[in-house]
């Protein structure tokens, strides 16, 4: 009798793994052999699945499914077996359905859905972007990027694009190398992405890891993410209005490389963000540490970057950033007639105008690198309310590019700001509060702890505890 109660415990507890529908794409017609284009047995699996009141499609292990473009539907769950890879068709002419509307000079589409509900990505498996299939010529620190016969049209696909979706999973799965963008939530609500490895070429521009794009209710954690451009990033962009302010994220237990900013709030941003907490992080061999780059009218406010280690380095003027290790700032783009303006202003407008940055927390941050921390914005009142809390700066030489340049871009008139080191630049802002901030310099051309031009010396501003160390007065 105990051993039929216990065989009948293992059944019920096996029982909604095989009671759950199961659509494997090799019984729809799939190769797998990485040179058919599967696209059509892909779509045909996930067609019938969400049809039938959803399931699982399956790609089975030791396959490489090459397939063009594919449409995600609802109640669906992707699932790649270990050693299974979803491959990227590298025919440019797959790919015509835009990522940004009307807007067709910022890439396309290649797995995506619009309108769906409780979709999933799962598994162990492998969704590859083939990205340098898309690529022109491999120079030093990154790939050139192949001549378009139309600059209004950039055929580069995107990996994954999930517009106006609800309840979203994406989960242990490995992406990587992807053209362009490789996840984008658009005006997507409630989604949890817990426990992927996103592994762009680091040469590859354009390749941001992941874009929440006027979403919400967003839960990223203990990933591992490495991309060319920013891994995640924080954005509200005007092809797609209609969806609001980008709200209630959190980010947790992740470790970062890039080529520009590791975590980035901006610079595209007509609506808000607002409510984001960023804690237990670790960012290495990037172009900036965590950065708000406000750049349109939308606004920046209550954020909180917590326990976050950093390890900074100087790349060439290819990517943003001169190895600030935090950066805030609020500035108008050029005018309309500047390659970076082009879908940014509202419709008619050729001059650009930014929002403000406020009520923004770094507390208990370290970091090594060639730079210091840059805090700026047009006019006194448009950055406010920055606080610094337990931060330290370890300043040393790793590179032989030049450094002590704070990097505005995009931004009208003065792009850079040169001269000399300093633990916190502060060009234009109004209280700023930094306490028990430690500088331990290695640097020729270190010139102090906080630097600010005399107009915008404001008595709101708050300075405490600071330590600052000189090499020679950490060799004794």
């Amino acid at each position: 009798m105990k051993k039929l109660f216990s065989l009948l415990l293992v059944l019920l507890a096996t029982l909604p793994v095989s009671a759950q529908s199961v659509y494997n794409v090799l019984d729809f017609g799939a190769k797998g052999n990485g040179v058919t284009d599967d696209a059509q047995a892909l779509q045909q699996a996930i067609d019938r699945c969400s049809s039938e009141g959803g399931g699982r499609v399956l790609l089975p292990r030791m396959h490489t499914f090459l397939c063009g473009p594919v449409e995600l539907k609802s109640n669906v769950e992707l699932h790649l077996e270990s050693t299974a890879t979803l491959l990227c068709n590298p025919d440019e002419s797959l790919y015509t359905l835009s990522a940004f509307k009307e807007n067709r000079g910022e890439g396309m589409m290649w797995l995506w859905a619009k309108n769906a509900r409780n979709l999933s990505i799962t598994g162990r498996g492998t969704i590859h972007g083939n990205g340098i299939k898309f690529m022109g010529m491999e120079l030093a620190d990154s790939y050139e990027l192949k001549p378009l016969a139309d600059m209004a049209f950039d055929p580069r696909p995107h990996v994954l694009t999930l517009i106006g979706c609800d309840n979203l999973l994406i989960r242990d799965v490995t992406i990587m190398e992807g053209a362009y963008w490789t996840v984008h939530l658009v005006g997507c609500n409630v989604a949890l992405i817990d426990g992927i490895n996103l592994l762009n070429n680091l040469k590859i521009r354009n390749g941001d890891g992941i874009d929440l794009d006027h979403s919400k209710n967003v839960r990223i954690a203990n990933c591992h993410i490495t991309s060319g451009d920013d891994c995640i990033c924080l954005k509200n962009r005007r092809e797609w209005a209609e969806y609001g302010a980008c709200h209630d994220i959190v980010v947790t237990n992740c470790t970062l490389a890039s080529r520009s900013c590791a975590i980035k709030l901006g610079s595209e941003n007509m609506d808000n963000i607002y409510n984001v907490l960023v804690d237990n992080c670790i960012i290495t061999g990037s172009n900036r540490g965590v950065g708000i780059q406000n750049r349109d009218e939308g606004t920046i406010t209550d954020v909180t970057f917590s326990n976050i280690m950093m390890d900074l380095q100087l790349w060439s003027d290819v990517w943003w950033g001169k190895a600030e290790p935090i950066y805030v700032t609020s500035y108008p783009r050029a005018d309309g007639n500047h390659k970076d303006a082009n879908w940014r202003f509202p419709k008619g407008e050729t001059h650009g105008r930014c929002g403000a940055v406020s009520r923004i927390a770094f507390n208990n941050i370290q970091a090594t690198s060639e730079n210091g921390c840059f805090i700026g914005g047009d006019t006194s009142d448009k950055v406010s309310d920055i606080q610094l809390n337990n931060v330290t700066l370890h300043l040393r030489r790793q590179t032989t590019y030049p450094n002590g340049i704070y990097d505005k871009r995009p931004c009208k008139g003065e792009t850079f700001v040169t001269g000399r080191v300093y633990g916190v630049y502060i060009e234009e802002a109004s209280g700023v509060s930094i306490e028990n901030l430690t500088v331990n310099n290695y640097l020729s051309n270190y010139e102090g702890k906080v630097k600010y031009p005399a107009k915008t010396l404001n008595p709101i501003h708050r300075f405490k505890n600071f330590v600052n160390k000189t090499a020679g007065e950490m060799s004794q």
